[in-house]
């Protein structure tokens, strides 16, 4: 488990047509797996679409969701895997047997379905259940976790998916220019994407600063850091339903510095080569193993009322 080669991407999905969304995902993982790639990793509800869903009915979601991995998207998913020997990771909404609704994460090799994660904190659409399970798994012998979105702001998640063994974390999300209390949040004019090939500038200026990736750098960086764990974050660029988003898909190496990251506004990918030295090398591998859960056990592990405020948006 050396060295493995991932990719992270982006792109511009459309509402709810899952047969364009992965006519895309297959011409990424294609062209990433021209260029060596053995993995390639895709937004949160990459296959579906996100915030369109925050105005569906019940019905309407469980059209829109699919059962893994018999679904139709796992098995799309497998042929792209299978055509362009590369393992590939998306998302989906997800239903069961019993009409209960998901946000899942799917990584999908020549072979099938390799791991499915749940959202452990859901949003978006009232009808959406919670994960209760972390997702350790393998990919070419590298020990992988998978966190969505709002559950990477929960830092428990994170170090729980770490001391689980995993080296790598996924974290695919539909995240920033959004509202929040936070000061320098907010949307950013759609005007601005339509005129971005005349004035580029104005709209980088939006997605780098506080709207967007200067926000994002403020925690995603520590994440990796204080944990020793690569993590590949993926997210969409362009419009998705009425709100803009800024990409800055990025691989980001134990250290905490950024080693691949989109800069493109079109649909595209970023590529990093890990190494497996680095995860020993970190300051998170010898914080983890420093720690005294006998200190804290008892007030992290306690029971608590969440204060949490659903909101069927994109919260931070």
């Amino acid at each position: 488990m050396d060295r493995l080669k991932i990719s992270s991407a982006q792109f511009e999905h459309r509402s709810g047509d899952k047969d364009y969304n992965l006519s895309v995902i297959e011409e990424l993982s294609k062209r990433a797996s021209q260029e060596g790639s053995n993995v390639t990793a895709f937004h949160e509800c990459s296959i579906t679409g996100y915030t369109f869903a925050r105005r569906l009915s019940k019905d309407q979601m469980l059209d829109l969701a699919e059962l893994i991995p018999e679904g139709k998207s796992i098995l799309r998913l497998r042929e792209i895997a299978t055509k362009y020997n590369i393992t590939v990771l998306a998302g989906l909404f997800e239903k069961d047997g019993n009409d209960n609704l998901f946000k899942a994460y799917v990584c999908v090799d020549k072979n099938g379905l390799v791991a499915k994660f749940r959202k452990l904190h859901p949003f978006i659409n009232p009808y959406l259940t919670a994960g209760h399970e972390y997702c350790v798994f393998e990919i070419h012998g590298w020990k992988c976790g998978i966190l969505i979105c709002y559950d990477n702001n929960i830092i428990e998640n994170v170090r729980a998916t770490a001391l689980l063994g995993a080296d790598i974390i996924f974290m695919p999300h539909v995240t920033m220019c959004t509202p929040s209390t936070r000061p320098g949040a907010g949307f950013v004019d759609p005007k601005l994407w339509e005129n971005r090939d005349s004035d580029p500038t104005s709209l980088r200026l939006e997605f780098d600063g506080m709207k967007g990736r200067g926000w994002l750098m403020k925690w995603l960086p520590a994440r990796a850091y204080d944990n020793g764990v690569y993590v590949v974050f993926s997210n969409p660029i362009g419009m998705d339903d009425d709100q803009l988003k800024n990409g800055c898909s990025m691989i980001i190496d134990p250290f905490g510095d950024v080693i691949a990251e989109c800069r493109s506004f079109d649909d595209s990918y970023a590529t990093a080569t890990i190494v497996s030295e680095k995860l020993t090398q970190s300051g998170g591998y010898r914080y983890k193993k420093a720690r005294r859960p006998g200190l804290y056990r008892g007030i992290i592990g306690q029971d608590h009322k969440s204060q949490q405020n659903v909101v069927w948006l994109n919260p931070e």
